[in-house]
């Protein structure tokens, strides 16, 4: 019994560090919605996975405007995978107030993001960083 607490102390300890490490973390920008908005989401460990919050929103003209949305998880239970992609989690669109079971692929500053609900897929586009 002593000796699976110790493994499991072990294991977690040697996978927080590499996440914290992680290249997903930090601000992302989001493509567009369907309004013109986007935001910025601030990604973070949250555990083992990753998830991430709205800090900042904008309108299509780049001006940052008031929202009901900020301090909300639009990212959360993203797993990842290995070689930038992230999967197994969950994407919240504000535009259409849907939660999408989604997949992030990164590439550099770039992060692809799709998912699906009720078997009807939506790109999201790609995300690109902002620090």
């Amino acid at each position: 019994m002593k000796l699976t607490a110790i493994a499991t102390a072990l294991i977690t300890g040697m996978a927080m560090p590499a996440l914290a490490q992680d290249a997903s973390l930090g601000i992302w920008k989001t493509t567009p919605d369907d309004n013109g908005n986007y935001g910025y989401v601030e990604i973070a460990p949250c555990g083992e996975k990753i998830c991430g919050v709205l800090v900042r929103a904008f309108n299509g003209s780049g001006t940052e405007i008031p929202s009901d949305n900020i301090g909300k998880p639009i990212v959360w239970d993203m797993q990842p995978q290995g070689n930038g992609a992230y999967a197994k989690g969950k994407i919240w669109s504000p535009d259409r107030d849907k939660i999408y079971s989604s997949k992030m692929q990164m590439t550099g500053d770039s992060m692809a993001v799709s998912g699906c609900v009720l078997g009807i897929c939506r790109d999201g586009g790609t995300w690109t960083r902002v620090n």
